[in-house]
């Protein structure tokens, strides 16, 4: 029996269909996949990382950007609270840089409605980079180096906050982190998860978390209370959303923190009081959806919880320019040392 000439081609068609179907993202997913980023000017990107990476925009010379938000460490500094001018502890943990273009504000409680907004606030609060921006603004102005960068970018020799800011801003809108396991397995890689990683993705879906960790960030996205079955305990003064609306019902309501990367943003929760995220899913589990996981339903969430680590920001490490004679110099830490 001859086989049909068009045999061949049908099968080569059925094939492809079926490898189609495998590799095709699973339907109505709580979680969508992060796109890489596709900055619109590279320039201002660029200026934006010197900035970034500048210590000379803190009173001491000491802190940048990158001291809190360190991009060696998951966008944060791994600190219960972070440390500011003159070894102050702060109030707050720190949140992660990483994928915070995607929130629906910045800062624990909202106060800044983008990033723009959000990067000028450490440079001129006392307890963290302790400068202001008139100062910062002098420091920068009189770096021949910024001026070069600045007039390339803005067309004027001029430095302002306004500009800073948004180039500031541009640069931190590049810092996310797509193809983590977690997306791979969306876009039809089913060996992308382990069967027990798979159980972990389950159990945080029916158990209720996705309904405040979805989309993209797996976060970011709104604001909910801490402790809605059980008040939650802490020693923090912060009261959330509560301090910008002056609302009660917004007492203790903060930004829901993104789960990318979350295995590298310890501690957990606005107080850094989880030091692991065994002990952030069993106080979530308790507090927000009244539920005890066992220790095995613990084990297979984080496990699901360590795939959404992405590819980290992979970039050349900027050169600043230097300062010069007229530079405004930096006024170093007092004599004041850090406690045990």
């Amino acid at each position: 029996m001859k086989t049909p000439k068009l045999l061949p081609a049908v099968i080569a068609c059925m094939l492809a269909i079926s490898a189609g179907a495998a590799m095709a993202a699973p339907q109505n997913e709580p979680i969508q996949p992060i796109k890489a980023a596709k900055p619109k000017d590279p320039a201002l990107v660029e200026l934006g990382k010197k900035l970034y990476f500048d210590p000379r925009l803190s009173k001491s010379g000491f802190i940048s950007c990158n001291s809190c938000h360190n991009l060696s460490m998951g966008g944060t500094d791994n600190l219960k609270t972070s440390i500011g001018h003159n070894w102050q502890e702060g109030p707050i943990n720190s949140p992660t840089v990483l994928n915070s273009s995607m929130n629906v504000a910045q800062f624990w409680d909202g106060r800044a409605a983008d990033l723009k907004a959000q990067a000028g606030g450490p440079i001129a609060n006392p307890g963290e980079m302790a400068s202001s921006h008139v100062v910062a603004v002098e420091v920068l102005q009189s770096i021949p180096g910024y001026v070069a960068d600045f007039r390339k970018v803005f067309g004027t020799d001029k430095v302002d906050i306004d500009k800073v800011t948004r180039a500031i801003a541009a640069f931190e809108e590049t810092l996310v982190t797509p193809n983590s396991r977690f997306d791979r397995w969306l876009a039809g890689d089913k060996k992308a998860l382990s069967a027990n990683e798979l159980a972990g993705y389950k159990l945080f879906k029916e158990s209720g978390c996705v309904a405040c960790h979805n989309g993209p960030a797996v976060g970011g996205n709104s604001f909910q209370k801490m402790g809605v079955v059980e008040p939650y305990k802490t020693d923090n003064p912060a009261e959330g959303r509560y301090a910008v609306t002056g609302k009660d019902a917004d007492r203790f309501n903060f930004k829901v923190p993104t789960l990318r990367n979350v295995e590298m943003t310890y501690p957990y929760f606005h107080d850094g009081s989880a030091k692991t995220l065994k002990e952030a899913v069993d106080t979530m589990g308790r507090l927000q959806l009244g539920k005890s996981f066992s220790a095995d339903e613990n084990d297979k969430i984080v496990a699901f919880l360590k795939t959404l680590t992405g590819d980290q920001p992979n970039f050349r490490m900027p050169l600043l320019p230097p300062s010069v004679d007229a530079t405004p110099r930096p006024q170093p830490f007092g004599k004041q040392t850090r406690a045990d």
